[in-house]
């Protein structure tokens, strides 16, 4: 089955922790082993895998971001006016495939799944795609 999920970022840019609502899903499919592929649909929001412990590493991500690809360029020709936000989405990636094993994704201990948000605030959705060994 898949699973569309909706959300609504309230930032231009920000990192939303996922983690749980994947989770729910898995125990809702009752997945004891398997794959979970998570994936963004949108041009210029991500899916990565990364600390979610401490929020200092968030802002230091998005700052870093900012850094490299920043929001007004001079060389820049896209209309829209947000090339940053499609080259950040491009770097961080659309999707990603997390083991599951006894019940529960395989991450290490300070990971979890962020929704990544470079151009919002926006109404935004996911795909969760459980795939059962």
């Amino acid at each position: 089955m898949l699973h569309k999920v909706k959300l609504q970022t309230g930032k231009h840019a920000q990192m939303l922790d996922i983690t749980a609502q994947i989770e729910g899903f898995i125990k809702q499919e009752k997945v004891e082993t398997g794959m979970v592929l998570v994936y963004c649909p949108h041009t210029t929001a991500a899916i990565t895998i990364n600390e979610n412990a401490d929020p200092d590493v968030v802002h230091d991500i998005l700052m870093r971001l900012d850094e490299m690809y920043p929001w007004n360029h001079p060389g820049d020709h896209h209309g829209e006016g947000n090339s940053a936000a499609h080259l950040k989405a491009s770097v961080i990636g659309a999707s990603e495939l997390i083991p599951i094993a006894e019940g529960r994704l395989v991450l290490g201990t300070w990971q979890g799944i962020f929704f990544c948000e470079f151009d919002g605030p926006r109404q935004r959705h996911f795909y969760i795609k459980i795939i059962r060994k």
